[in-house]
């Protein structure tokens, strides 16, 4: 039997976690740069850092998919949501429940939202996104 080289733990996969607040450099092919590195997949950029955001269906958002967002509530007033490539309304359900959360929550494609929260976090505002990544 041949011996792990990690100390017979395998290897470790960790959540995606970015420890600070950082504009988003560039997006599309299925990712974003941000802080000189980059990430496969959907975002959430929070107070706390940015994190690997992959929601259940992110045709069909719920508020699970943002219980991350609901729990640093208190540190965010918008919330804008990357959408994909076109502009989609969220469910009257999920901006129920981050409105009653202090959250404005504003829908818009994902470059629109990249854009939007570059400028906004540039200005020291309380702002959070979650963008779905485009190809």
């Amino acid at each position: 039997m041949a011996k792990s080289l990690f100390g017979g733990k395998g290897i470790i996969i960790r959540e995606a976690h970015f420890p600070g607040r950082a504009a988003i450099e560039a997006y599309g092919n299925g990712g974003f740069r941000f802080a000189d590195m980059s990430h496969r997949g959907s975002l959430l950029c929070l107070p706390s850092g940015i994190h690997g955001w992959q929601p259940a269906d992110p045709s069909a958002l719920t508020s699970a998919d943002f219980d991350k967002v609901l729990a640093e509530a208190a540190d965010i007033e918008i919330l804008l949501v990357g959408m994909g490539k076109d502009l989609r309304p969220l469910p009257a359900a999920l901006k129920a429940v981050l409105r009653e959360a202090g959250i404005s929550a504003d829908p818009m494609s994902t470059g629109a939202a990249v854009r939007t929260y570059n400028v906004l976090l540039a200005e020291d505002r309380a702002v959070a996104a979650a963008f779905i990544a485009v190809d």
